[in-house]
């Protein structure tokens, strides 16, 4: 980068990938919300650990998975913010992992089929359209110096 260009800012395109990183954090925030709210209920908890292990596995890899993408995902964003050098290739792996859980819904989560394709073509689409933005755009070259 020359030394007489000024250092973009986050805007314009930017806020698109930013919009759909705190969408994502705020909706595994919702879901460690109702986890935990079935954590403190007495009831669902007796009958999660009073079930089969076949049952309550799931549910604990489940929640340990969404705490972790909620993690990954502050951490993201964090470095988002900060104009990291590094943010554009975190956020695609950030993509990726995004839709490697989206497929694991689909191929495993007894859900009506409909439901899981809804759930595969979100991160698809976003991974399908930033992954390209992120590694091209000069845009992004020059916002993420720091």
């Amino acid at each position: 980068m020359l030394q007489n260009q000024p250092i973009k800012r986050l805007g314009g395109w930017l806020l698109a990938p930013l919009a759909y990183l705190i969408l994502i954090l705020l909706s595994n925030t919702v879901m460690l919300v109702l986890y935990g709210m079935a954590l403190s209920s007495e009831t669902s908890r007796a009958q999660l650990l009073a079930g089969s292990p076949g049952m309550a596995l799931p549910w604990f890899v489940s929640l340990l998975t969404t705490l972790g993408m909620w993690l990954f995902s502050a951490w993201v964003l964090w470095r988002f913010t900060q104009r990291r050098r590094v943010l554009p290739k975190l956020y695609i792996f950030w993509l990726l992992v995004g839709v490697l859980l989206a497929i694991k819904t689909f191929a495993f989560s007894p859900i009506p089929d409909e439901l899981a394709v809804r759930v595969l073509l979100t991160p698809l689409l976003a991974a399908a359209l930033l992954a390209p933005y992120f590694t091209r755009s000069q845009r992004v070259k020059q916002t993420f110096i720091e």
